[in-house]
């Protein structure tokens, strides 16, 4: 039960980076705007060539599109709150703006681990089923992909932040974040969270480790497949063809795990935080870096949207 003349919260603060002097804050502000910008120009250019481009009309790269369309989404539920606050630190938030943050923030984070997923899957079909690739990654069959992760998302949204805003805040009011996530502001509750943080637990494994057991099974049939082709040549370009997408997995589900599947005993604020700057601000930038720089197709296609040929393997 809420403490008795305890007042309930209407507005919250960010502790953010408020402990950083305003020359420290300045830098960062210049440096995650910078990222951000980067980010979004980043996935636009994706999105663009793959739309116009005729030669990446396929599964992989729709997905991947999709991907660049979510990455953008989760950003902006972040990162311009994030750059607010380090200009002005104690400018205070509304509950509802802040249950609406949480919504979008797990809604298009969620979505990126299915459409993760799907790309994984998409490559095993590819590989290990190749003559059937066509009519099992039909359109129909990407189409429901992409709208099964937004649907596990908006779903897997909504209990999350029900279970977080249906609880009472009385007089503790400053999160221990930049921005509103699950464990700082159960943390502010005035009664007890136990059942919240089953809860949170519990879409934490159906969201991470499920998905990243599909994507394990996927590159285990996947290896073990590209294992046996003879030609050298051949691995080679299997391999290439999953390199990119492995990149992204590796390093998204590594920072998810670190920030949602560690023991709340083993929580420290400043290592959380850093962890949640490099998920939230340098990890959507690394998926177009990464398809764009490690992936031959887009750089193709790169060339031919500027008028350039394309360079000869």
């Amino acid at each position: 039960m809420p403490k008795p003349n305890s007042t309930a919260v209407t507005e919250f603060l960010f502790e953010g980076f408020s402990s950083f002097g305003w020359q420290l804050r300045l830098v960062s502000f210049v440096v995650f705007l910078t990222l951000y910008l980067l980010t979004l120009s980043g996935n636009a250019i994706i999105v663009s060539i793959i739309c116009m481009d005729r030669h990446l009309h396929t599964p992989m790269y729709f997905f991947l599109s999709m991907l660049s369309v979510s990455e953008t989404c989760y950003t902006v539920a972040i990162i311009p709150q994030m750059l607010s606050g380090l200009l002005s630190p104690h400018h205070p938030i509304a509950v509802q703006g802040c249950a609406a943050q949480l919504f979008f923030y797990l809604t298009f984070g969620i979505n990126n681990c299915f459409l993760l997923v799907a790309m994984g899957y998409d490559r095993y079909v590819a590989i290990c089923n190749p003559l059937r690739y066509s009519v099992i990654m039909g359109k129909a069959a990407c189409v429901r992909f992409v709208s099964g992760s937004l649907g596990i998302g908006l779903g897997m949204a909504t209990v999350q932040v029900a279970s977080v805003f249906c609880l009472p805040f009385c007089d503790a009011f400053v999160i221990s974040h930049f921005f509103c996530d699950v464990r700082p502001l159960l943390k502010l509750a005035c009664v007890d969270t136990t059942a919240n943080e089953i809860i949170n637990f519990v879409v934490s494994i159906c969201v991470l480790v499920l998905p990243m057991s599909l994507v394990f099974i996927s590159y285990v049939l996947i290896i073990s497949t590209i294992l046996k082709i003879s030609s050298a040549e051949g691995r080679k370009k299997a391999f290439a063809t999953c390199a990119s997408h492995l990149t992204v997995v590796v390093i998204h589900y590594g920072c998810a795990s670190i920030i949602y599947l560690k023991p709340k005993s083993q929580s420290s604020i400043g290592q959380d935080r850093l962890i949640s700057v490099t998920y939230t601000v340098i990890t959507p930038l690394l998926n177009p870096v990464v398809y764009s720089l490690r992936n031959k197709e887009v750089k193709d296609a790169l060339c031919r949207a500027m008028g350039r040929k394309p360079r000869s393997p």
